[in-house]
């Protein structure tokens, strides 16, 4: 899953495929997110998990599943296993998103398993990794006015979540007010949990009956993405107002498929399949793992499933940046989700002696403390802050970090030296990014590592005299809104360009993923606090997901018929590249950010439901791009129909899919692309093209006008891109329509990386 915390033991946070790394939560912490690869090789009678894709049964009906399960289990050699085991059995079989099964097969039951008719693939299972009271506003939404009403809050869509279960008696959760889920709704609460108006499904696809969210991960980003209103809401006092999630009136169905572990392919797949069954309208995955061909990657291939009926699927983008191309859920019919910052900040200053003064952050507030100055104690020998061979009773220490979060063991070590407060500064490439985390009752501030490195020149340059000892305090604001700049790159969210497929811009878009206060089990502990919360702070692009997975929701609730891919289209074109100060948002490193970091730009809920155009796409149009990118074997794989061909499906080169972002390479040779728009606004309106790039770049667009005459109606333009002067490797800008009420945006990349496949 894509989240970051101390809560799942060094969750890497992303969802990654058994192929080689189990699929993952995308959360911060305190360790980098690591993905492990699992060795495949394996001896006769060692058995592991396969998904085994089939031929779909032309003599079956779809909708019997018996008999689908029954024909999976065909494929079972019977008899007697090695050591007294009797014959492998089915953990999973899917018919939802593609024919198979999942089960524990050694290598000599695998071969019997492929030779037989309709097997296609199979696949190791891997475990890949996991990856708010202010961010509705902050994305444009408002209780009473705008998309919120617009839209009834999401009213009748059901929003499918893949995660860790879920705290079911959670106020968030509560169905006040709210209409029974729509009449196509098949799914269910698994005993001893009973549904309600908000709550229309949870199941554990684990095995057993335990729906429990025993990480917090799973009510967390619910809690973003479908929170009912809850007033008066705080973490640990700080960040108080009204909890709410993107689609508050939206109806919840959880999947259990992820521990703190992380979360297995076959029980991933399985939530897909069943959530197909059910009828969700949106599926959200804050979970990935490491970049790989498409036709290898089974959360790709269960997503083409789940987008051929018609349900868009919304994944995080992985925590392994600011490192360029480690993204995770590159396939283009997936909505990839970057995460950035909120404009809001549990602001902790640092004020020195001298009288200079450092904004940090933290969740550990006491005001009390800060009515005083304490002595500053730098340990310039070991800096880390493990061990400490001096007495630092009653000072405040000034320690450095390596990861993302300050260690625990830091933490303990003050506490126990006797430390009155800790200052820690952050890791260099973090940047501006400071993720937080709640730290027993030891008062500190995270800082920068800019602002670290001037609070250590204090501190190495010694006291001025004995009467002016070196002394420093932490001044606790609580919460401070309006934070300026906001949103900004958040340093952990993964970087393209996209790896599996370098022709197609991911991330796609970015949301709010740090430090988002959020819905949290009463049951699972918050760092070493004994006292219960209902509510926590946590990052990650786990975080993001959900937030962009409600959007989604707002948008198929006001256009009902619209594909996946025409409302990921809605929500890229309309997104802003602008920050709250008006500036290009920038990265971590206050840097202009690059498409590959924020994709289109923040979504923007105001205008998402209201696009004005859209970039559509279909089965077709994708298995034509997957015929001309890894060839008809990957295409039959991934569609799951082995009667398609490349001859008939065609081929679409990556820079020629209808995507709502261009990408091409950057020569001095004219490169042209084509993409059609289809007219969702008033039948009647008339676009012009404007072009914003460098001055080196030619870009020439043609027709550079759109005049549409009727709704629905389907217009065709070229973009020809070629170099023009020497600017470098890459150059970034972007197309916009403009009409009367509407501006529909595209980023334009040019880059000498990428080839033309």
């Amino acid at each position: 899953m894509a989240c970051l915390s101390r809560v799942l033991p060094l969750v890497a946070c992303l969802l990654v495929l058994v192929f080689s790394a189990t699929p993952t939560l995308s959360i911060l912490t305190d360790g980098r997110a690591k993905i492990t690869q699992q060795s495949t090789s394996l001896n006769d009678g060692v058995d592991r998990t396969y998904v085994v894709l089939l031929e779909p049964p032309a003599h079956l009906h779809a909708h019997d599943e018996a008999a689908h399960r029954r024909w999976h289990e065909s494929f079972l050699r019977p008899g007697a296993r090695a050591g007294g085991r009797g014959p492998p059995t089915i953990r999973h079989s899917y018919t939802g998103v593609f024919s198979g099964f999942a089960a524990k097969l050694t290598v000599d039951e695998l071969a019997a398993v492929s030779r037989k008719r309709g097997f296609v693939r199979a696949f190791p299972e891997r475990r890949v990794p996991l990856m708010t009271t202010r961010t509705p506003g902050f994305l444009g939404l408002d209780a009473k006015q705008g998309v919120w009403n617009a839209t009834n809050y999401g009213e009748g869509v059901v929003i499918g979540i893949l995660d860790t279960g879920l705290t079911a008696l959670h106020p968030s959760f509560g169905d006040e007010g709210m209409s029974p889920p729509p009449a196509k709704w098949k799914g269910f609460c698994q005993l001893p949990v009973k549904c309600n108006n908000k709550l229309v499904g949870l199941v554990s696809l684990m095995g057993g009956n335990d729906t429990t969210d025993n990480v917090g991960h799973g009510t967390h980003t619910a809690g973003t993405a479908t929170g009912h209103f809850v007033d008066d809401v705080s973490a640990f006092g700080l960040g108080r107002g009204t909890a709410a999630g993107t689609a508050p009136g939206a109806h919840l169905a959880m999947y259990k498929v992820c521990d703190g572990e992380g979360c297995f392919e076959s029980d991933i797949l399985a939530g897909m399949d069943t959530a197909v069954k059910d009828g969700v309208d949106v599926l959200s995955l804050s979970l990935g793992g490491p970049s790989m061909p498409l036709d290898k990657d089974l959360i790709a291939i269960g997503a083409f499933g789940v987008m051929s009926k018609g349900i868009l699927v919304v994944c995080a983008g992985g925590n392994s940046g600011p490192t360029p191309s480690t993204l995770s859920n590159e396939a283009p019919w997936i909505l990839t989700v970057a995460a950035g910052s909120v404009d809001r900040s549990y602001r902790a200053t640092v004020r020195l002696g001298d009288g200079e003064a450092f904004d940090g952050e933290s969740l550990t507030q006491d005001k009390r403390f800060s009515a005083k100055e304490y002595p500053l104690y730098y340990p310039r020998d070991s800096n880390y802050c493990d061990v400490f061979d001096v007495n630092i009773t009653g000072k405040v220490v000034l320690c450095d970090t390596e990861t993302p979060l300050p260690p625990l063991s830091s933490i303990e070590a003050v506490q126990a030296a006797g430390g009155a407060g800790v200052v820690f500064v952050n890791e260099a490439d973090f940047g501006y990014t400071i993720v937080v985390e709640k730290y027993f009752n030891l008062p500190m501030s995270q800082v920068t590592a800019t602002d670290g490195a001037k609070i250590m020149g204090y501190a190495r340059a010694g006291p001025p005299s004995a009467a002016a000892p070196l002394n420093a305090t932490i001044l606790f604001n609580s919460t401070m809104v309006h934070v300026k700049p906001a949103p900004i790159v958040a340093a952990f969210s993964s970087r393209g360009p996209n790896v599996a497929s370098p022709g197609v811009l991911k991330p796609d878009i970015m949301a709010p993923g740090l430090n988002i206060l959020a819905a949290w089990p009463t049951m699972v502990p918050v760092d070493g606090d004994t006292e219960s919360y209902n509510y926590n702070v946590a990052s990650g692009t786990s975080m993001a997901t959900p937030h962009v997975t409600g959007i989604a929701a707002l948008v198929k609730k006001a256009h009902p018929d619209w594909s996946p891919s025409a409302v990921k289209s809605a929500i890229m074109t309309t997104s802003s590249a602008v920050d709250n100060a008006g500036h290009p948002i920038m990265d971590e490193e206050h840097r202009k950010a690059s498409s590959y970091s924020i994709g289109a730009g923040q979504v923007d809920g105001a205008k998402a439901i209201d696009p004005g155009l859209v970039y559509d796409l279909g089965v077709g149009e994708y298995s034509a791009y997957i015929c001309a990118l890894l060839g008809e074997a990957a295409m039959k794989t991934i569609t799951g129909n082995g009667n398609l061909t490349c001859a008939t499906v065609g081929s679409i080169p990556e820079a020629q899919l209808n995507y709502p972002a261009i990408v091409v390479p950057l020569s001095e040779k004219k490169f042209k692309v084509k993409r059609t728009v289809t007219n969702v606004g008033p039948a009647k309106s008339r676009y012009t093209a404007h072009v914003h790039v460098p001055k080196w770049l030619k870009v020439k667009v043609e027709p550079e006008e759109l005049e549409f005459k009727a709704a629905m109606e389907k217009k065709t333009f070229t973009v020809t891109v070629s170099r023009e002067g020497d600017g470098g490797q890459l150059a970034e800008g972007s197309l916009h329509w403009k009409s009367e009420d509407h501006l529909v945006r595209s980023p334009i990349i040019a880059d000498a990386r990428v080839v033309q496949r």
